[in-house]
This record gives C-alpha cells, structure tokens and sequence, in this order.
C-alpha cells in the first residue's frame, strides 16, 4: 500500500514537473511544449489510473491539443493575410537559432524578429516599410497564438492540479 502511494507520489511529482517544462516550452519554442504536455498527461494518466485523474488528463489534453491549434491557426492566418512565404519564416528561425545561442533566451526572440525582417527586406526589393509592417504583422500574429497557446496550456496544468488533489482526496 505505501509503496503504491510513494509510486503515485513520484509519477505526479515528475508529471508536474514536465508539465512545467511544456509550458516554458510554449512561450521558449525550443521544446513542443503543448505536445510535452499532452504526452505527459496521458502517461500520468495511464500511471495512476481511476475516474479523477483520467477526467482531468483528458481535458488537460483537450485545452492542449487547442491551444496547440489555435495558435498554429492564428499564425498561419496572418502570414498568409501578409503574404509571407515560408522561404522568410525558415531565415528567422534559423536567426533565432543562432540568437539563442549567441544571447540566450532573448537571442531567441531577436533573432528571429531580425531574420525575419531581413528576409523580408531583401523579398520586398529593399522597402523597409513594407518589410517593417509585414514583420511586425506576423510577429504580433505569432504573440497572440503564443499567448492563446500559454494560456489554454496553464488550464490544462490547472486541470491536472484539481485531477491530482480529487484523486488524493478519494
């Protein structure tokens, strides 16, 4: 019986843990945070088992899975509205890339603000208005998913904090 709870104990400690992780991973798009999420609610689920803690798994993977979407939408929008290629988009993460390295995490931002306001540069014939206007479109589109995506993440944390403490308390 203890060694169950101990196991129980361990699985959700390190469930919230990666949870936490997922969620740096939203806003810090090194690592696919709302997938980190998911995943881990699953295998906690599938760990611990019972009504409570699958209930909350399912709908933390539900509020991940849309936010996820969301965001995926809300950007895709905007570039397209924007008329940006994905030749633009792949210079800013390879210069946010190279930005996380030189100046971690704030590299990561600049860097990819930098790339993409480059590309654009060069693709609109050298007319920084336009270049200017075309990246700040998209990196606000990209801002706003982010939130939406942090925001419908942090639910879905809330949903395994309120699956964890129902499961303790029956």
């Amino acid at each position: 019986m203890l060694e169950g709870l101990v196991a129980e104990g361990v699985a959700t400690g390190v469930a919230f843990v990666l949870l936490l992780v997922g969620m740096a991973g939203v806003v810090l798009p090194v690592l696919p945070g709302s997938l980190l999420i998911i995943v881990t609610l699953l295998a906690w689920a599938v760990l611990l088992g019972g009504p409570a803690v699958w209930t909350a798994a399912v709908i933390g993977m539900v509020l991940a899975t849309a936010g996820w979407a969301a965001s995926t939408v809300l950007t895709g929008r905007a570039l397209h509205r924007e008329r940006i290629p994905r030749g633009p988009i792949l210079v800013g993460v390879v210069a946010a890339l190279v930005g996380l390295v030189l100046l971690p995490p704030l590299g990561l931002f600049l860097g990819f603000a930098l790339g993409l306001f480059g590309a654009e540069f060069i693709r609109r014939d050298r007319d920084w208005q336009a270049a200017a206007q075309a990246s700040l479109a998209a990196l606000r589109a990209m801002g706003l998913g982010i939130l939406v995506e942090f925001g419908l993440a942090g639910l879905a944390v809330s949903s395994f904090l309120i699956g964890t403490l129902v499961h303790l308390l029956t």
